[in-house]
């Protein structure tokens, strides 16, 4: 089976052997433009605060079985912040059309008083 793709090579050269590599950038699966969604929310309440965060997930074919990476920095609250990341659930459809993931996790830990938080939701939907 053939699945037609859009996109672009970077080449990068390493040292002056035979060494080198390439990153592959997809802007189309099966003539559909990569899907990409937005998620924010609001982390657990520990060690007397919460943290508040936004992103948008890296882009991923729709219309096939999927997941997206996500990564973002929270707010900066009682003086820290901290990372998110993972990735998706698959992708959930909508009656309507489009579809949406949820996720879920726990930030790097971080603060005077080292901790972690918890975070979850869905992203937006995507057609």
């Amino acid at each position: 089976m053939e699945i037609p793709v859009t996109g672009f090579i970077v080449h990068s050269s390493g040292s002056q052997d035979s060494e080198h590599s390439h990153v592959l950038y997809l802007t189309s699966w099966d003539g559909r433009p990569l899907n990409k969604h937005h998620f924010s929310g609001v982390t657990s309440f520990n060690v007397g605060h919460e943290h508040r965060y936004a992103g948008t997930t890296e882009p991923a074919p729709s219309g096939i079985p999927h997941t997206h990476e996500y990564f973002t920095i929270t707010s900066f609250n009682d003086r820290h912040k901290n990372e998110i990341r993972g990735v998706t659930g698959p992708a959930i459809p909508l009656p309507e059309g489009g579809h949406y993931h949820k996720f879920h996790g726990v930030t790097t830990v971080n603060g005077s008083h080292p901790h972690t938080h918890k975070f979850s939701g869905d992203t937006s939907p995507s057609s």
